[in-house]
């Protein structure tokens, strides 16, 4: 701690996403659109998966942990960035960059492990239908909720530690939207070799082992699959699976584009929009295409539109 209380920076400015007046409230009005869509739909999933029965089950308890903390991942980053937009000073405490950072690596760590549980759950519902009920039990996939928080904490009180324990004696602005790693590191007047080592091993190491069990899932699932006879069933299984896939594949690209690689002294333009898919966009489009892609989620919110629409034309004829 003592060289925290030697950096000389007590606030950070951020250097935002652009310096062009022309794009910014182009910019403010379509992340706000985002923020709300992203709320609306994690919001959304937590809702239909909580009040439909035939919902409660692994797959969509999950589910709902996984929209809980896209909302919060989304809200630890993008509010902050919607209101600098608009803002002549892009400014943050340093203990603001803290918290803010240990809140978003905390999620983005309780995330790749959510999903890699979700992946085990498809295994156990395809390759093994009759055991399903005795495999996942609702205390298992609590418990596997928990160490998915509890390794996501534990990485980055790691994590922060490291960076945030760096004097910070020289420039105090970040060449980003919100306290990362790579931006904050080029900032410290310390050796950062370390930090960029913890960096890699954590992210390295939590990405390769929640990968290796979606790989290896995917796997058994697809030879189950392939061994299903009937064109039917193999369609129903795999769509099970189609969205999960997805929005891995999404999160996990822009996750090693931006942390799995060789320390940099520079944070281009294109790191910035890597950083804006899986820090904004990704936590909208997940609830997008689990209601898309999901029969049963899809069916949901079908019923509950026609309900809402019953409701109002039989209000429009009371008031008749």
């Amino acid at each position: 701690m003592d060289n925290m209380n030697k950096t000389q920076a007590t606030m950070f400015v951020f250097s935002g996403l652009t310096d062009d007046t022309k794009l910014l409230m182009f910019l403010f009005v379509f992340f706000l659109q985002v923020y709300i869509i992203t709320v609306v739909g994690n919001v959304g999933i937590v809702v239909i998966v909580h009040k439909t029965s035939n919902l409660h089950n692994p797959m969509y308890y999950f589910l709902s942990y996984l929209s809980l903390v896209d909302l919060f991942y989304s809200s630890a980053v993008t509010p902050k960035m919607i209101s600098d937009l608009i803002s002549k000073r892009k400014v943050i405490t340093f203990h603001g960059c803290a918290l803010q950072f240990f809140v978003f690596a905390t999620l983005a760590g309780t995330e790749v492990i959510l999903l890699s549980n979700m992946s085990y759950d498809r295994y156990a519902a395809i390759c093994h239908p009759l055991h399903y009920v005795s495999i996942m039990t609702k205390k298992k996939c609590f418990h596997l909720v928990i160490l998915a928080f509890s390794l996501g904490v534990l990485q980055s009180t790691a994590q922060t530690s490291c960076v945030f324990n760096l004097q910070y004696c020289a420039s105090n602005v970040i060449d980003h939207f919100y306290c990362d790693i790579p931006p904050l590191l080029v900032l410290s007047c310390s050796d950062t070799f370390a930090c960029d080592m913890v960096t890699v091993f954590l992210v390295g190491s939590y990405c390769v082992a929640s990968l290796t069990t979606i790989l290896v899932s995917y796997i058994f699932i697809l030879f189950s699959i392939l061994r299903i006879k009937s064109a039917k069933g193999r369609q129903k299984a795999f769509s099970t699976c189609s969205s999960h896939l997805i929005c891995s594949s999404i999160f996990y690209v822009s996750v090693f584009l931006t942390y799995v690689r060789p320390p940099s002294d520079t944070f281009k333009k294109q790191d910035k929009v890597v950083s804006i898919f899986y820090s904004v966009m990704t936590p909208m489009l997940n609830p997008l295409i689990y209601s898309l892609r999901n029969q049963e989620v899809k069916n949901v919110i079908v019923r509950a539109m026609d309900g809402f629409s019953h409701t109002k034309r039989r209000l429009l004829a009371l008031k008749d």
